[in-house]
């Protein structure tokens, strides 16, 4: 995939670093035996890491225009 791909994502971008963070919950989750509260906590976590993300969609980019001006927020979406 080219760098223009929506779908290559720098991990040092925030939505690559979410993408991460994300991806570390949903193995946790499917991996680990967990009690209900942490079972709970981590579902917390993933709603406010995809929230986050929702957010950044209205956040302008370095060169000026946010990813919904430039129409790459399904790209954005976690």
């Amino acid at each position: 995939m080219g760098a223009r791909c929506p779908f290559c994502v720098p991990k040092t971008s925030s939505r690559g670093q979410l993408l991460t963070v994300k991806d570390g919950i949903d193995q946790m989750l499917e991996q680990l035996n967990l009690t209900d509260d942490e079972r709970e906590a981590l579902e917390g976590d993933r709603e406010a890491v995809t929230a986050l993300a929702e957010r950044l969609v209205d956040t302008p980019t370095p060169a000026g225009p946010t990813p919904k001006e430039l129409g790459t927020t399904s790209a954005f979406v976690l």
